[in-house]
């Protein structure tokens, strides 16, 4: 190819890609009433099937593996952001800032599996959460090497021993979801039967105590995020204590995850440019496995293992069985929805 037909053909593309950019930005903004946050696929795929999500809509800075929004025509949506703290804080904040996209009245609600606490709950259960605690904003030191008295290796940053409650200098170590919100969720999806694998069903039976040798049902308790994956009874333990904690004692910790402090404070910081209301955020999280092993069952296998337990289908299906109930009743009564959360 000569000179000339090179430069005409990358002009012509050139060309192209801004009459398409020319026509997109006067495109009316998509305003979803409810956009869903999955963290990957299989969180996705019951929403996208079953809400007939089939318009894509491609946003520059998505995850490439999830590069675009589907939608359906009934204004509901779903962005998936990729796992772990980094994607859902890149992910959420594109999504924010997208200019296809008028978020300012949408309600987003994150539907996601998690580690789930054998006090609280059990495989299959549903929590809407009111606390997002950071696990990961603590220090650390190897247990072998803290002072006996310390029950963990785990303190809080600029503090003297693990039960002190650390100065909140990074502003995202706890955060605090509409309570009017929470409880709406909680109201419209309490009746909600959920699922069972035959798997699951027998391993919840190991454990001594209720509710995690009970059925799995809609729950409201609180969810702790951090990247490294934690599992066993100690670090568990030090979950709750660290919940209690950040919330002066308000928070009751049920469900483990990664990315739910980071898709707050993205969608926090567009709060505060007036792009999306960080009021209208529910967080759903259903157990796909114990964070700790039934008595006498071995603290390793319980993490290795995690497969086992049989938890991980019906978490997903249960997300949609739980989440469901409040996106239908935000669509099918917009009108009372669309000037906040109704008040009955």
């Amino acid at each position: 190819m000569n000179s000339i037909n090179r430069f005409t053909l990358v002009g012509s593309l050139t060309l192209a890609a801004l009459n398409c950019h020319a026509y997109a930005a006067e495109a009316p903004p998509v305003q979803p009433k409810v956009m869903l946050i999955a963290m990957f696929g299989p969180e996705s795929q019951h929403w996208i099937e079953r809400l007939k999500l089939t318009r894509d809509i491609p946003v520059p800075g998505l995850s490439e593996d999830y590069p675009a929004v589907h939608c359906n025509d009934q204004q509901v949506c779903l962005m998936t952001t990729g796992m772990g703290q980094t994607n859902a804080t890149a992910s959420t904040l594109a999504l924010a800032l997208a200019p296809q996209f008028d978020l300012r009245k949408t309600y987003f609600v994150v539907a996601g599996i998690a580690g789930i606490n054998p006090k609280l709950g059990t495989l299959g259960t549903a929590a809407w959460a009111h606390y997002l605690v950071e696990f990961g904003t603590q220090w650390e030191i190897d247990p072998r090497d803290a002072p006996k008295s310390w029950p963990t290796g785990y303190l809080g940053i600029n503090t003297k021993g693990p039960k002190e409650k650390p100065p909140l200098d990074y502003k995202t170590e706890v955060f605090e979801l509409n309570p009017a919100l929470q409880a709406k969720a909680y109201a419209l999806s309490q009746h909600v039967v959920l699922s069972e694998s035959k798997e699951s069903a027998a391993w919840r039976k190991h454990y001594p105590q209720a509710p995690a040798n009970l059925a799995p049902v809609v729950t409201r308790c609180d969810t702790v995020a951090g990247n490294t994956w934690f599992s066993g009874t100690r670090l568990s333990e030090r979950a709750e204590e660290w919940t209690r904690l950040l919330t002066d004692g308000k928070g009751a910790y049920c469900t483990t995850q990664q990315e739910d402090n980071s898709t707050y404070e993205a969608l926090l910081r567009a709060s505060r440019l007036g792009r999306v209301d960080i009021q209208r955020l529910a967080v759903l999280r259903a157990g796909s496995d114990f964070d700790r092993p039934y008595p006498g069952y071995s603290e390793v296998d319980n993490l290795l293992k995690y497969a086992d337990q049989g938890g991980f289908v019906p978490a997903l299906e249960n997300l949609y069985r739980a989440g469901e109930p409040l996106v239908k009743d935000i669509i099918e009564h917009w009108a009372q929805w669309e000037q906040g959360v109704p008040a009955s």
